[in-house]
């Protein structure tokens, strides 16, 4: 169901208004703009103060810094599905001579290549791009801080060779590609490498009085894949959309869904429901019981934030133009839960299915991993899911294959084959999924139970 813009609540709409209004104070940034998309669309916007003299709005440029590693991702992405390139290809396959070319394209994209973190000085977001020229001014002598695959260590010198990457495989340059590839597709028409009027100025607040310093504006060369964009509140609410749901004409909702999911563990979380993670492209975080995917960004002047909550419907985009301040992060994550908690998403009716296979039907229902219980379901989509029924233990969702077995989507599973098998009745004896056996009943004797069933069955103590 479309919400258009007036029906956010009233009472919504000012608790939206209110975090602005207290992160743009306490922070003491010049200027805050955001924006709040549910169903696809931009259902509220909100700004603070000024931009030369008029209160900034939606179509206002500011300067979106590493949020250009999505769109960067987004590039790459389209290359792996044009078959063009694989994920595990190392990067010197197609970017000969970088002398990071260990790593693989999958590597860079979850800030797993080992890479240093920054370029060699000076500092690169406050000088020209011109100073670093060629790839090796980028790098420097020594690329890496970890073994290839390691650990997580965020890389902006790694997008620069992801973005490298796309201009070698389109021959074309990245400004070109993507303007081309994902802005004018998506109607990202006010998201550009140069600022374009109306936008802000990026300013530097002292620390320690209510005064400021304007920021200098670099083109960062070499490095713009990695934080060059200027965009708005309101082209970044139609990017959020599409991160969400994808868009055949750029990537399909599953290769989002691949960017979305988490690739490696940041810092020293394991786990993304107690921490954080990074996928292709996309950051990861548990927040408030919900889990919030996007980006932030940061350059010497701005700040931004993209945040979304797929299973809300509900992202946030918020914009200031200074260089430290208000926690946008923050502020983001509290309108998508202000949102999602006020106005929580109206599910779609339940309907059954129009038809219905009934191979797979006979699949459904209770099933026994030893004494685990565990229970498989059939999704609406025609998928079916594997759930512990204790509410603990291994869980995913499975695809049918075209030869009729099924392969994992997510968690432990993710990849391994589902099996129906059937016994000389046509029957279905039992399912393997990856050598695990599942039963109907626990152990069950008629069953090839891996290590054999004991002869006298079950019994109490003696």
């Amino acid at each position: 169901m479309t919400q258009p813009l007036e029906e956010l609540l009233p009472a919504t709409r000012r608790a939206l208004l209110h975090r602005i209004a207290v992160a743009q104070t306490e922070g003491r940034a010049p200027s805050l703009v955001a924006a709040v998309v549910r169903d696809g669309r931009t259902v509220w916007n909100g700004a603070r103060t000024s931009v030369d003299g008029h209160a900034p709005d939606s179509d206002v440029q500011y300067r979106i810094g590493s949020i250009t590693k999505t769109f960067t991702a987004v590039l790459v992405l389209r290359l792996r599905d044009e078959g063009l390139l694989d994920l595990g290809d190392p990067l010197e396959k197609h970017l000969p001579g970088t002398g990071a070319g260990e790593a693989t394209i999958a590597h860079l994209l979850a800030h797993t290549g080992g890479l240093a973190a920054e370029s060699p000085s000076p500092w690169w977001e406050r000088t020209p791009g011109s100073l670093r020229p060629e790839l090796a001014d980028v790098l420097g002598e020594e690329p890496h801080r970890h073994p290839v695959g390691r650990r997580f260590h965020y890389s902006n010198p790694g997008f620069t060779l992801l973005g490298a990457l796309v201009e070698q495989v389109r021959g074309a340059s990245w400004e070109d590609v993507l303007r081309r590839e994902v802005l004018e597709p998506l109607g990202l028409t006010r998201t550009t490498w140069h600022p374009e009027a109306p936008h802000a100025g990026g300013w530097a607040v002292h620390p320690w009085a209510d005064v400021m310093m304007p920021e200098r504006v670099e083109d960062l060369g070499k490095m713009g894949p990695a934080g060059q964009l200027w965009s708005t509140a309101g082209d970044l609410a139609r990017f959020a959309a599409f991160l969400a749901k994808g868009d055949e004409r750029v990537l399909s909702a599953a290769s989002v869904q691949e960017m979305r999911t988490p690739a490696a563990a940041a810092g020293d979380a394991a786990d993304v429901s107690a921490g954080s993670a990074y996928g292709l492209g996309m950051q990861i975080q548990a927040r408030d019981g919900r889990l919030l995917v996007g980006h932030g960004g940061s350059v010497p002047g701005f700040l931004a934030q993209l945040t979304i909550s797929v299973d809300d419907d509900v992202a946030a985009v918020v914009l200031a133009n200074c260089t430290s301040g208000p926690l946008v992060s923050e502020v983001a994550a509290d309108l998508v839960r202000i949102v999602a908690e006020a106005e929580p998403r109206i599910p779609e009716p339940w309907r059954p299915l129009p038809e219905v296979d009934r191979t797979v039907l006979e699949l459904v229902g209770p099933w026994y991993w030893g004494t685990y219980s565990f229970v498989l379901r059939l999704a609406a989509d025609g998928g079916v899911s594997l759930e512990p029924l204790s509410g603990t233990g291994r869980s995913a969702r499975f695809r049918r294959d075209d030869d009729g077995d099924w392969t994992g989507l997510n968690g432990y599973f993710a990849g391994e084959r589902l099996q129906a098998v059937r016994g000389p009745d046509k029957r279905v004896s039992h399912l393997d999924i990856g050598s695990f056996v599942f039963t109907r009943q626990p152990y069950d004797e008629g069953a090839p139970v891996p290590g054999g069933v004991d002869p006298e069955g079950w019994r109490g103590i003696a």
